[in-house]
């Protein structure tokens, strides 16, 4: 079976012949821009042999706020980008090039941020968060603005750049940080929106649940949202994989492995990816794939993975998951 069947397939929840793997990080420096963006994608994946690519939007995950935008009312000024600016035009040009050279061996995914994470990432955190009190319906102007852009970009990623689908990052959902309420009358509507838009170009688009904070989220905010398949931090949300399988309405998985949250006592990541032998990891991913079974499962990270990493740790949770 071919990557791109065995990658369509498992998201399918069909037969697969072993279970696909996938782990992805964010590059930095020069990697992050123009052809030097794309050829560290392409190097990182055909050392790893993964069985799916997901392009990082890094460079682009800030959403270009004018520098006019000093108070919460001059986001009632704000007019969506459009096709042809940089911010969207530069990241379909990447993706294409990426997909041009790998995309008929195998899946595609790119990384599109949730609007209002878009909008947090182009200003301060805690700004945005003040300008929610200042002027509520300003910021919801503004997250339905970003989206109209962000529902773009994912239509041209799918229909030009020939993406199989967005990975769509969805986050905001911190336990301390909205109510429910809150939640589902200023973000909820931007991301289903965006999601829906994606899906009538693509059947294929992952939702990823993040945990960057390590903070538990609301994770009940997104359990219904319409996507093919669900990554989520399995550790942060203490929901182990078999649970969430469930929890999210049979839809096929992606991840099982803690990869993001550095533990700043020991001063080191935490997981297994990080700390295990060589035996620990393999038993780890056998014991993962025998306890959820192989119909709709894809092995990967809870998040992003340390730049850093032995590229040795991916290859022997591949080469694990080959042999089942």
């Amino acid at each position: 079976m071919d990557k791109r069947t065995r990658v369509l397939n498992a998201m399918d929840k069909l037969p697969v012949d072993h279970v696909p793997v996938g782990f992805w990080f964010h590059f930095d420096g020069e990697e992050t821009k123009g052809e030097e963006c794309v050829q560290a994608h392409l190097r990182y994946y055909r050392e790893t042999d993964l069985d799916f690519l997901k392009i990082m939007n890094d460079g682009y995950s800030s959403y270009p706020l004018p520098d006019t935008v000093k108070t919460a009312k001059d986001l009632w000024d704000l007019k969506p980008l459009g096709k042809d600016h940089p911010w969207i035009k530069d990241q379909v040009w990447r993706a294409k090039r990426i997909v041009e050279e790998i995309g008929q061996e195998r899946c595609v995914f790119y990384n599109v941020f949730a609007p209002f994470s878009f909008i947090r990432n182009g200003k301060r955190n805690a700004l945005i968060m003040d300008f929610l009190r200042e002027d509520k319906l300003a910021v919801m102007h503004a997250i339905d603005i970003v989206a109209e852009d962000a529902a773009l970009l994912s239509q041209l990623l799918i229909q030009e750049a020939g993406c199989d689908g967005i990975y769509y990052c969805v986050q905001g959902g911190e336990k301390d940080r909205f109510t429910i309420e809150e939640y589902k009358e200023i973000v909820a509507p931007s991301d289903l929106y965006v999601l829906e838009h994606a899906n009538r170009y693509s059947d294929y688009n992952i939702m990823h649940c993040c945990g960057w904070a390590g903070a538990k989220n609301n994770i009940e905010l997104w359990q219904d949202y319409p996507v093919k398949c669900v990554n989520w931090a399995v550790f942060v949300e203490e929901l182990p994989l078999p649970e969430g399988r469930a929890f999210f309405g049979d839809k096929a998985i992606l991840g099982g492995f803690e990869t993001l949250h550095l533990d700043a006592s020991l001063g080191k990541y935490k997981g297994i990816m990080y700390s295990g032998q060589k035996k620990e990891i393999e038993d780890f991913t056998r014991d993962t794939i025998l306890t959820f079974g192989k119909r709709g499962l894809m092995l990967g990270g809870d998040c992003t993975i340390a730049t850093w990493l032995d590229h040795d740790r991916i290859k022997w949770i591949v080469d694990i998951a080959r042999s089942l």
